[in-house]
Parts: C-alpha cells; structure tokens; sequence
C-alpha cells in the first residue's frame, strides 16, 4: 500500500488537532490511527509474537509517561483470544500537553504499523478510547486508554476534604466516639460483625455517610476476615458476596477495599466487582493499599463513581502526634488538590487528633464533605 499521502495528511491532522478545544480532543485523536494503511500478514501471528508487540506497545505508552497495564491472554489453541493493554493517562498530561497525547498515539501507531497490524475505528466513551489491532482480520490486542479526570467541579471554591473511618463495626464505644466529633465523616463498615448493622443505622440516623468496607485479599500477613473477595471467583460467586455483604450493612452508599492489596491488583477481579456496583449503583473508593492496584482503573472504565485516597494514611503510627502530622498533610492535600481524600481508623489517638483539628478546618478553608462528592 502506498503510505506517502496518509502521511502527508497525517502530518496536517496533527497540526490542527492540538488547536482543538479539550472535549473534542480525545475524539479527534481517534482518527489519528484511521491515517494510514497497515498491510496484512497471511495469517496470525504466534502467541509469543502477539505477546512481543504487546511488550512494545506498553514500552511506547510508558516512555510518554502513562500508566501501563498488560495482559496477556492470547493463545495459539484459541483464535479468538487476545493480548489486552490498558493505558492510564494522568489527568495533569490531558489538561497541560495536549501535544503528549497525540505522540502517545503516534507511539503506538508507529508499533502497529512496523508489525503490519491494522486497527479498527476507535470507540470513544466519555474519557475512553478502546482501539482493537487485527491480524488478517482476526483480533490480537484490545488498547484501551483512560484519561483520569481531575475532581468533579467545585462550584463553591473552597477545597474539600473527605475523612473516611475503616474497620467500624466491631467497637460500639468506638462508635460512639465518632459520633461524638459532631462533624463530617464517612465511616466504612466491615460486614458481619457484632454491631455492623446496629452502627450503620445510627450513623444513617445521624445524617453520617456509611460505606461497606468490603474485605478482600492480602498480600501480607494481615488477619483476614471470614469471607473475601479473592482472585479467581468466579463471577456469580463474586456478585453473591457483594450481596451478602451489603445485606448486613444498611443503606451503604459505596465500598472501599479492606486490606486488598492482592485482590485490587487481579484485573479480573476487579472488572467482575465493578460491574456489581454499577448494577447496583454504588461508588467505589480505591484505599490504595498497593502501588499495583487497578481497582480504579477498572471502576471508571466500568463507568462506576469512583475516587481514590490521595493523601497518606493518617494513622500509619498509632500516636495522637503521627495522627496530628498526617491530618495536618490532609489538609495541606485539599488546598493543593482542590479535593482530597484520606484513611484512617477508630483508634484512640485518631479520635483524638480528629477532635483537636477537625474544629479548625471550616477556618483554613477547607470543607469536610462526604465521600460520595469527590466521586467521579
């Protein structure tokens, strides 16, 4: 095929894409990879082929600075099976450098091309793109690259701020405490504990947020709960737990993870999770108990409301000074965020650091909200 005029045409598109207004551009980009021509091979190419492009084109996403998550699915016994690349864009790429996405995309066309693959017509959905790469007809990767928003609009200003408080339902008195703080906190609740349900009635009674803190699967050797969710369920078994779970914990408004750090890594997983929420309207928080998690990439391509903690942990150490330290950080976090969310627990010394500096965020400028408004 004679690529000298796609390329010609290549060259003014890309000129005038990076003058387009943001909302159209993910959508511009698309027909990037329809300029030019890729020749056929007679037939498929070998797994370990399809699994060398796969390394390619996540090593091309990576140098652009995006997130890369591979999978590799496909297989010589199985003609329908197929390599997945997950790319994740950083929000601050998307707004600031319009130009660094059109040479991501570059990137990965200039991949496909050297394999003489071609690429179907990109679907764009909301921050989406899904590409799929063929081989004489036949599929051998599915790309899909995600913009990560920023925080969802804040037409008041002022920067907001969401304090979760994990593992609830075990201590009445620790309940009580929070209750006590008088202030706006959401609290996540294990299942099946001795006072889940009698605590989350009460929170709802108090106007409080309540959330199913739903255990999954550690790397570590932290105490697991009696159920979690864990890689390999099957899909049912998946969806029958979430029900289970949320049964216990009335009128739970979303789930963040407990513990988790092997569970939120298992792309499979985490789409089957996704998809119960999102069927059954539910958010999803990523505590972000591993670098490895893909618990939020999977929510938003899933299309479910979801955030992550982006400040530390605030009680890490178990002392009212750390707690003080880490909350004082939060704070810092939501002004340069405009948003943020933090973790913590119902130990005594958080309590106590949260009764101390909770009072002085109406005065810094930060209003405490809810976790299901930072979702997006």
């Amino acid at each position: 095929m004679d690529r000298r005029a796609p390329a010609a045409s290549a060259s003014a598109f890309f000129s005038a894409v990076t003058r387009l207004p943001l909302a159209g551009f993910a959508l511009a980009l698309a027909a990037v990879l329809l300029l030019t021509g890729c020749e056929k091979k007679p037939s498929r190419p070998s797994a370990a082929e399809i699994h060398g492009v796969t390394q390619e084109l996540a090593a091309a996403a990576a140098a652009r600075g995006a997130t890369v998550r591979i999978r590799k699915s496909a297989s010589d016994s199985d003609p329908a099976s197929r390599d997945g690349v997950s790319i994740s864009v950083p929000a601050a790429v998307a707004a600031n450098a319009r130009a660094a996405q059109t040479a991501l995309l570059q990137s990965l066309d200039r991949v496909i091309t050297r394999h003489k693959l071609t690429e179907d017509t990109p679907i764009a959905s909301g921050d989406s793109l899904r590409i799929l790469v063929r081989c004489a007809g036949s599929v051998t990767h599915e790309i899909e690259i995600v913009t990560r928003s920023a925080a969802p609009p804040n037409p008041g200003g002022a920067p907001r701020l969401a304090i979760l408080l994990d593992d609830v339902g075990t201590d009445l008195q620790a309940a009580q405490a929070i209750f006590a703080l008088h202030s706006v906190v959401t609290l996540s609740i294990l299942p099946g504990h001795s006072h889940s349900v009698e605590i989350a009635e009460e929170a709802h009674r108090r106007g409080l947020e309540v959330m199913l803190h739903l255990p999954m699967q550690s790397i570590g050797k932290e105490q697991a709960e009696a159920q979690e969710l864990r890689p390999g369920m099957p899909a049912e078994q998946v969806t029958a737990l979430v029900d289970q779970f949320l049964a216990q914990i009335p009128g739970a408004a979303g789930v963040n993870n407990h513990q988790g750090s092997e569970a939120t890594a298992d792309a499979a997983l985490m789409s089957e999770l996704m998809s119960a929420l999102r069927d059954r309207r539910l958010f999803y928080i990523d505590s972000r108990t591993t670098a490895a998690t893909v618990a939020y990439d999977a929510a938003q391509r899933a299309g479910v409301p979801s955030a992550f903690r982006n400040v530390p942990f605030l009680d890490d150490v178990e002392e009212v000074a750390a707690v003080r330290k880490q909350l004082t950080l939060a704070f810092r976090g939501a002004k340069e965020k405009g948003a943020a969310i933090a973790i913590g627990h119902p130990h005594p010394a958080t309590l106590e650091a949260l009764r101390e500096l909770l009072p002085t965020a109406e005065a810094q400028g930060i209003r405490l909200v809810p976790a299901s408004q930072l979702v997006h």
